[in-house]
């Protein structure tokens, strides 16, 4: 359960970075036929462990480069490792669509995948984004049409290869589990499954753009790092001799896209193209949902296997924002289940995937903030079903003593936002977080007697809070807790925009003093809460620097009458089929990297600067950036934030550097917000833009 995140640097650039250190067990078994078959066998819930074993390893052809032709001229860039043998006796083939550059950003990476598939019978195409990487073309905002087009031609033209059997699946994580989704939603013909880890099916309420409703700082983080990957140059000993004029052409068209995403501060169509949300028939392949509980992409799990109708699966571990063959010390030998996936569905192989529990997650004894640096202690459990029929939703009341499980509390309690509270909740992207005591005493809290026994909860928690506010837009946030030995421990969190509380697409001001009974749904969890110790909740009106604070100081006022917290608990005695994906233990026990909050209202994150080598291509990178958070209490329009990225890319006389930077601020009724782009090549400058807009605050 490592994260190998340098600080302040955002889950993308995670991905962008993470080098693949894992043990690889190699995968086997081949298609025979042009058109695979689609296994239909039922499912049998509960079902006794797989006696399927991965095929032999086999001999594979790395092909660096490859391009693709789209119709309109574009070349996009692949990389390609294809089983031996697979021209004479054709293979199913996988596909991970990324912008991530896959010369030198996720190469390694990408290594660790084509290992975990190729060796056993499964083709594996890395393909760069256009306007990404070595292909052609520009990239001017995420999941836009010409990504998800192209993506579709790609598919037909993997099928059609000699080496491949005519079946592709597509699966990644971030980027590449949502544009998975996407592009299942387009059902191209020779599409038969997906894997989708850490993403979305609502753009406005999943990913880091809003929380509840409100500006996160997760926005412009990424935005800084998505303008370095959209600017960043093209390989020349791939892209060619006129690489300059095409690097020059994206730098051009890279968009002001901090100006655009905060532009849209609802749930508007700019959000929802892409959100398969909207309509989950959209897709009818097999989907198999992978996740970790230190990933905020988490909650996409519920959504997804209630939404979708087609096979599906899902699995959570202890981990974060990873595939779960790179997690430490505990990683799972991915190789096994996720080959089993794609022989079922592209190779016409009955592999018992289907006959075991649609759902497996990982359930923590302790949070990863309570026992850091050693691992988080826990088990396997499994559901035969989701929404799960071992839960139940049970209500604690808040009361002048507390959380009470009994009904019957009276008063009010105030919730005022002249105080900092969020520091020890600072990124969207989990890191290890402080004890949340100094936040509880700035908040209004409530807790439970000791618990008599140790309590089990998997599920989405639901606050349900009757409020007034005294000005028209206020934000509330909610805090699950579990304290022991002194000490509060995050358990999760939700928050809300009190104008989205009826709709986040047609959000509405508040008017003051009228009272509202709002629900607002915490992030998924699974956790122990441990006999004697306490659980509590937080109230507070907002969390900063996690989301921007509201226009005007608020004074929220709770009727404790009317207020509870709803806990989907689960039977402690639930069977549990048998955890069968072997476990990958390392000598590794560091969880994530604290991020240096400061104690007061400031906070500086700085990634020095880091170099990679890859040897075989002769290329260097190196990164580096720089975080600034800044308010003084009680004065919510002296909030700043800015940060400042860099990325260059180095072998002989290539050397080319893309820098992005933001900062803003904001008045009662305007955001400012001033974002740039610079390039060098070597020591001189090659582009440089900056625009300064003013953007009207929306219920904001």
């Amino acid at each position: 359960m490592r994260n190998d995140r340098p600080k302040g640097m955002t889950r993308r650039d995670l991905l962008a970075t993470t080098l693949a250190a894992t043990s690889v067990a190699a995968l086997s078994g081949a298609a025979r036929s042009r058109t695979a078959p689609s296994p239909t066998a039922p499912r049998e819930p509960g079902g006794g462990p797989s006696t399927w074993n991965l095929p032999a390893k086999r001999a594979v052809r790395v092909i660096e480069n490859e391009w693709i032709p789209m119709p309109d001229g574009v070349r996009l860039a692949a990389r390609l490792w294809i089983p031996e043998g697979a021209d004479a006796r054709p293979v199913p083939v996988v596909l991970e669509y990324l912008p991530y550059r896959k010369r030198d950003g996720v190469r390694r990476r990408d290594e660790a995948t084509a290992q975990n598939l190729a060796p056993f019978g499964l083709a594996f195409a890395r393909i760069d984004i256009r306007g990404t990487g070595d292909s052609d073309g520009v990239m001017t905002d995420e999941y836009d049409e010409p990504e998800l087009r192209d993506a579709v031609d790609c598919i037909a033209w993997l099928a059609q290869q000699p080496w491949c059997n005519g079946a592709v699946g597509m699966r990644g994580i971030s980027w590449g589990g949502i544009n998975s989704l996407q592009v299942a939603a387009r059902r191209p013909p020779a599409l038969k499954a997906i894997m989708s880890m850490g993403s979305v099916d609502n753009r406005f309420t999943g990913d880091a753009h809003y929380i509840g409703g409100a500006l996160a700082t997760e926005n412009f983080k990424w935005g800084t790092y998505f303008k370095v990957y959209m600017g960043a140059p093209p390989d020349p000993e791939i892209s060619g001799p006129d690489w300059e004029r095409k690097w020059h052409e994206r730098l051009e068209a890279s968009p002001a896209i901090l100006d655009r995403w905060t532009s849209h501060q609802r749930y508007d169509a700019y959000w929802q193209r892409g959100s398969i949300a909207t309509d989950y028939s959209q897709i009818q392949c097999p989907v198999y949902i992978v996740n970790g509980w230190l990933d905020p992409y988490s909650g996409v799990t519920p959504t997804l296997l209630e939404g979708l109708s087609v096979p599906r699966k899902a699995l959570i571990g202890p981990w974060g924002h990873l595939m779960p063959n790179l997690p430490q010390p505990l990683g799972l030998e991915w190789a096994h289940e996720e080959v089993r996936w794609w022989l079922q569905w592209l190779g016409g192989v009955d592999t018992g995937i289907l006959r075991e529990p649609q759902v497996r997650v990982y359930m923590p004894y302790r949070t990863v903030s309570e026992v850091h640096p050693r691992p988080i202690p826990g088990r396997w459990i499994s559901e035969d079903t989701w929404a799960s029929r071992r839960t139940h939703p049970e209500s604690w009341y808040l009361g002048e003593h507390g959380l009470s499980r009994a009904p019957g509390g009276h008063g009010l309690r105030r919730v005022t936002s002249n105080q900092v509270v969020g520091l020890a909740k600072a990124q969207w992207m989990p890191s290890i977080l402080e004890d949340q005591s100094v936040d509880d005493a700035r908040s209004a809290s409530f807790d439970s007697a000791p618990l008599e026994h140790d309590q089990e909860i998997l599920g989405v928690p639901h606050a349900r809070i009757r409020v007034r506010s005294d000005v028209p837009v206020a934000t509330l946030a909610v805090r699950l807790c579990e304290i022991t030995d002194g000490k509060s421990w995050l358990v999760s969190y939700g928050l809300l925009n009190l104008t989205h509380r009826d709709s986040h697409e047609h959000p509405t001001a508040l008017e003051p003093q009228r009272s509202y009974d709002v629900v607002i749904p915490l992030y998924l969890v699974a956790h122990r809460f441990k006999k004697g110790s306490r659980v509590r909740i937080a109230l507070s009106a907002g969390l900063w620097p996690l989301v921007w604070p509201s226009p005007a100081l608020a004074t929220l006022t709770v009727d404790m009458a009317a207020s509870q917290i709803e806990l989907p608990v689960r039977r402690p005695d639930a069977p549990d089929a048998p955890f069968i994906i072997p476990e990958i233990h390392s000598q590794s026990a560091t969880p994530y990297l604290h991020s240096e909050m400061g104690p007061g209202t400031e906070a500086t994150l700085v990634n020095p600067l880091q170099r990679t080598e890859f040897p075989d291509i002769g290329t260097a990178v190196e990164t580096e950036s720089s975080e600034h958070l800044a308010i003084e209490a009680g004065k919510p329009d002296s909030s700043v934030w800015s940060q400042r990225n860099s990325t260059r890319w180095l072998r002989g006389e290539w050397d080319c550097t893309v820098s992005a930077a933001f900062e803003l601020t904001s008045t009662a009724t305007d955001f400012h917000l001033r974002e740039s782009v610079r390039a060098k090549k070597g020591d001189q400058e090659f582009f440089s833009r900056e625009q300064v807009t003013v953007i009207k605050r929306d219920l904001v």
